[in-house]
């Protein structure tokens, strides 16, 4: 018999059960799950880019913050979370780049945060 389907928030407050107990790499596979089911659920994106930056994995991690970003366009926390992952990605990699990419994501969400 086939144990009931977990909802992509089920899910994710299992994610975040094993991520508080040091579970990193588990829980990445369960926020990379609730994307295949739901690719926009937007709270995985977000706990992937801070999983990945944890993980060293920049690359994978801005791409987690950009679509976050991408999926809600307005939300000032979603480009402070962006900006925060470029600041970490410089700091593991001394790649400058990441710099300006930090500063503009800060002043979008600033901006944001001024409209509402």
């Amino acid at each position: 018999m086939d144990e009931p389907k977990q909802t992509p928030n089920q899910m994710y407050q299992e994610a975040e059960q094993l991520k508080a107990a040091g579970k990193l790499n588990e829980a990445v596979q369960i926020y990379q799950k609730i994307l295949q089911t739901d690719p926009n659920y937007v709270l995985a994106h977000h706990a992937l880019a801070v999983a990945y930056c944890t993980l060293g994995d920049y690359d994978a991690a801005i791409q987690h913050a950009l679509r976050a970003c991408e999926l809600e366009p307005n939300d000032p926390f979603a480009y402070m979370s962006l900006s925060v992952t470029y600041r970490k990605a410089f700091q593991g990699t001394q790649d400058y780049r990441y710099i300006q990419l930090a500063e503009d994501a800060m002043a979008r969400s600033h901006q944001l945060h001024a409209g509402h």
